[in-house]
């Protein structure tokens, strides 16, 4: 039995290798054809599509169960315009997406992006993420190493972008769903290291070892200081930067937490990019793709803490994108219907790659990628 395991994981790795190795003469010869030649992706954990294209939920506001100083959150981002309160919780991505990029999944004019695998929480949302397949057997939290191929890993065997991709995660599962073992992906996850010189970076290490963890992780703004400390250091092709305080504050039903996350993530995003606008590596030549990896409840208003299979609302999720290759059409308001799954291949394609795998890989976004 130990004899035939070891030939299984030898074929299934060789299967891996063969499909990387095709991916990488794919691209080869699409590789100049696009203006974009780096990529910066963040995702915010279980954020709801109801907050970032209908701005704070007033009905949860005024529940004292879940707000602790209504008022003071009314006066942040109240208003009785859904585009006014929008832009007061997200003001980069409608100040600055929405005149320069694309953004999908206001369901209330027929816009309409899901979760294509079934479970409808974070493993298996990041998995379909990176890996274009909403595989079936993806259906845990658990900290078990991703048998399936993501773009990452396909990106970081292409010779212009090889050791040239990093990721940053509060979450501490991202080793896994990406394989950093398989994969060979730079990926710091939780209270990992910085093993990297310079007093940036040890500065870095204390605070992330000494500061309280409130939702038992690091917190979300030393992910990002951590990632963009790295990419003024290494300028890396592709960053992913993975935030998670959205969904931790709203399992615990702490709604003006998990408003004020979201707007400092929305906050560090734009910081991000207005750094990059400075450095000739990036400027103009940069995509930026902002998503989540999961909904939540919204039908029962209670159920905004939650997702899962039982949460009616918990496959609705939403995209941002923005860079060289993408028209300025702002919110998408025709109707129509797009999948998580599709995001994997609309990265490599972004970069001028078709991004093949031993599993099915559904198709790219073409308006995310035809100017």
């Amino acid at each position: 039995m130990l004899i035939l395991a070891d030939h299984k994981k030898s074929t299934c790795m060789n299967r891996i290798k063969f499909f990387l190795l095709l991916g990488s003469l794919m691209g080869s010869s699409l590789y100049a054809q696009r203006n974009t030649e780096n990529l910066i992706i963040f995702t915010l954990d279980g954020m709801r599509w109801e907050e970032v294209f209908g701005g704070a939920d007033s009905a949860i506001i005024n529940n004292p169960k879940y707000c602790r100083d209504k008022d003071e959150l009314n006066n942040r981002f109240g208003s009785n315009d859904p585009a006014v309160r929008r832009a007061k919780l997200f003001p980069f991505l409608w100040g600055t997406v929405a005149q320069q990029g694309q953004l999908y999944g206001n369901r209330t004019i027929g816009n309409n992006v899901n979760n294509a695998n079934r479970y409808w929480f974070s493993y298996p949302g990041y998995n379909e993420i990176f890996t274009g397949y909403p595989d079936t057997l993806v259906n845990s939290n658990d900290k078990i190493r991703n048998k399936n191929t993501n773009v990452l890993e396909f990106l970081n065997h292409q010779k212009a972008l090889q050791g040239k991709i990093a990721v940053f995660s509060t979450w501490d599962a991202f080793p896994y769903i990406l394989n950093k073992w398989r994969s060979g992906l730079y990926v710091n996850s939780d209270v990992d290291t910085l093993q990297f010189p310079g007093k940036e970076f040890q500065l870095l290490n204390e605070i992330q070892f000494l500061t309280p963890k409130p939702t038992g992780v690091r917190p979300d703004i030393l992910t990002y200081m951590a990632g963009k400390q790295y990419l003024k250091a290494y300028k890396p092709k592709v960053l992913y930067i993975a935030f998670d305080e959205t969904d931790d504050y709203a399992h615990s039903g702490m709604y003006d937490q998990y408003l004020g996350t979201a707007h400092a993530e929305d906050g560090m995003i734009g910081d991000l990019w207005n750094m990059i606008q400075s450095m000739p590596e990036y400027k103009d030549k940069t995509t930026l793709i902002v998503t989540c990896d999961h909904g939540r409840g919204n039908a029962i208003k209670d159920q905004w803490t939650d997702h899962g299979e039982k949460v009616l609302d918990a496959g609705q999720i939403w995209i941002a994108v923005m860079g060289p290759d993408t028209r300025a059409t702002g919110e998408v308001k025709t109707p129509g219907l797009l999948y998580q799954e599709q995001i994997a291949a609309t990265l490599a394609k972004l970069l001028g790659y078709e991004f093949v795998a031993e599993h099915p890989v559904a198709r790219p976004i073409m308006q995310m990628y035809s100017k």
